[in-house]
């Protein structure tokens, strides 16, 4: 994306070099996740913030962010990490009536770690009907940056806080159209610039073949500025995390890569069924700065039925 690229995740993303790229200094030599619950400190985030950690196992996104009654009694599931849509014109459960600074704290207190999406404009071209209407515009520079800096905002105003990555969510695109392509390039370099500025860590969630490929292109041709994590979707029904094709076996890596191997699937634990999407992952996420004494105030456990539209 679009300037020179200072690297959050110093040694953990391999942007600028041409495949197959050398290990960068530093950087951790094995590219295997680690035991599924670990969590670990990323080095380098940006502008002197407060290092990010990073997280790998399984985790799940679903629409709108469920109660902490629900959060709570999925405790006992096999997710430790939940994609929670936190900003973006573009979101398609805008009211997030459960998301505020307390739900962040509690459910970072019971143990949940946090992935923060973002979903903003979308490419001219979007596959989906209903997110058309978010079309990046004529000025995709600026309006990257001005979403970048909402994205910030919103994300801080929940309490969390500067070394966190930001998951911006570009949907599924038409491929092969190249002036589409280039526009939401320049859009998703100017969000990352911007986000990196303010001491967030940029990341991109996209389909592998079009989005996630695109920006694998672009790294492989140097193009700067590009994400710090990588959040792709193939929904194939089992974790492919360092096997994806579209991407180079040391794109990414360590420690900067998520796959979306399941969608639109419903689960039940502890009494609470959900409708979520799969993730396998071993990536950065949220520092929250929130306080935690609002994890007590739980209240008395009642159904709830979510669904995912992004």
């Amino acid at each position: 994306m679009a300037a020179a690229l200072m690297v959050a995740l110093a040694g953990t993303v391999l942007l600028n070099a041409p495949p197959p790229p050398p290990p960068p200094s530093g950087a951790v030599a094995s590219g295997a996740p680690a035991p599924a619950t670990a969590t670990r400190a990323v080095a380098g985030a940006p502008g002197g913030a407060a290092t990010p950690a990073a997280f790998s196992g399984k985790a799940f996104d679903t629409c709108e962010a469920p109660s902490l009654a629900v959060m709570r009694a999925w405790r006992g599931s096999p997710y430790g990490a939940v994609g929670i849509y936190f900003g973006g014109r573009g979101r398609g459960c805008p009211v997030q009536k459960e998301l505020t600074p307390a739900w962040v704290a509690s459910a970072h207190a019971m143990g949940w770690r946090l992935l923060p999406l973002f979903v903003g404009s979308q490419a001219p071209c979007v596959d989906s009907l209903a997110k058309r209407k978010y079309a990046i515009g004529g000025n995709p520079t600026s309006q990257g940056t001005k979403e970048g800096g909402d994205a910030v905002r919103a994300a801080s105003a929940l309490g969390i806080g500067t070394g966190s990555p930001l998951y911006l969510d570009i949907e599924a695109y038409r491929r092969g159209d190249t002036a589409c392509a280039a526009t939401t390039l320049s859009f998703v370099r100017a969000w990352n610039k911007e986000v990196r500025r303010l001491g967030y860590l940029p990341g991109f969630y996209s389909s592998a073949d079009t989005g996630v490929r695109d920006m694998e292109a672009q790294r492989r041709a140097g193009t700067k500025d590009l994400p710090d994590v990588m959040w792709f979707a193939r929904w194939r029904g089992q974790p492919a995390l360092l096997t994806e094709s579209v991407l180079h076996p040391e794109a990414w890596t360590p420690h900067a890569r998520i796959h979306q191997y399941a969608g639109n699937v419903t689960e039940t634990y502890g009494g609470h069924t959900v409708a979520i999407d799969r993730n396998a992952m071993d990536a950065p996420v949220a520092r929250v700065t929130a306080p935690a004494r609002f994890a007590a105030r739980v209240p008395v456990p009642l159904s709830f039925a979510g669904s995912r539209r992004p």
